[in-house]
């Protein structure tokens, strides 16, 4: 789950050296379009999730052109803050509309636990990390080894060499954007089964997911990956030895001093300087 979220924050930064701070509010966003679709609508669920994941994908067209572009253009910094902004705007907008009560939302894969190293683990525990892994081999290929993938390392390389080449630099960062949410908001939709569905869900997701993406090295979709699958279990064992109260103290204790030792992330690479 975290490293399905962090994947998209991978995305934006490998092609445009920007992130989406209000990623954690395109998990809420895919959760809860999933459930409005899905149970208050009534429609099948493959139907609920593509049309979540297209809602989701719309937002970020959004955001890129409202929150990062204006400010990204002009060589500011001041989009940090914007996605931050746009990601509570988003947050209130939903809990006046959708409410502030948890929902639940329809099961998927049921089925009986699957006992795994001693313990039970339910189908779609086992899907998601799956997924994740799944998304990040296949996106590392696409980058490393197709046309529309080489052009969006292009454009993060040198956007002024990728324009002049005939690339298209702010339809490629803005694809970018739109797979991000899509990420996050495919993140929302398989762990609503597992939460309550309600506005402020996807928040602390989003902060750890931010984690978890600088610990793998921002610029490795495998890093991120498997940053997440290494924080979700430390996580999990930790709050079963020691109680949740702990949980976050010794989780973020951990990261900072893996960065210190490890300042590139897990995968990442030192930037190379041309002088």
């Amino acid at each position: 789950m975290y490293g399905l979220i962090a994947l998209g924050f991978h995305v934006t930064y490998v092609v445009s050296s920007t992130v989406n701070f209000s990623q954690g509010s395109s998990v809420m966003l895919g959760a809860v379009l999933g459930w409005v679709f899905a149970v208050r609508l009534g429609w099948p669920m493959p139907a609920a999730f593509a049309a979540s994941l297209l809602l989701c994908a719309a937002f970020g067209l959004l955001v890129e052109r409202t929150l990062v572009r204006p400010f990204a253009a002009r060589g500011s910094s001041a989009w940090l803050m914007a996605t931050v902004a746009g990601g509570i705007v988003v947050d209130n907008a939903v809990l006046f509309t959708f409410g502030k009560e948890p929902r639940s939302f329809p099961a998927l894969l049921t089925g009986k636990p699957i006992e795994l190293l001693g313990t039970g683990v339910y189908p779609l525990q086992i899907v998601i990390p799956l997924v994740g892994l799944g998304l990040a081999a296949a996106f590392s290929l696409v980058l490393h080894q197709t046309r529309p993938g080489k052009a969006m390392l292009a454009v993060v390389q040198n956007a002024d060499t990728a324009r002049l080449m005939g690339i298209n630099v702010r339809r490629t960062i803005a694809l970018a954007y739109a797979l991000s949410t899509a990420l996050a908001g495919l993140a929302g939709l398989l762990i609503a089964p597992l939460f309550s569905v309600h506005s402020d869900m996807g928040t602390l997701f989003g902060i750890k997911a931010f984690a978890v993406a600088i610990l793998g090295g921002i610029g490795s979709a495998p890093g991120v990956i498997l940053a997440g699958l290494i924080y979700g279990v430390s996580e999990a064992l930790i709050t079963a030895l020691f109680g949740s109260v702990y949980t976050q103290i010794a989780m973020f204790t951990v990261i900072i001093v893996a960065l210190a030792l490890l300042p590139q992330g897990l995968l990442g690479r030192a930037a190379v300087k041309k002088v």
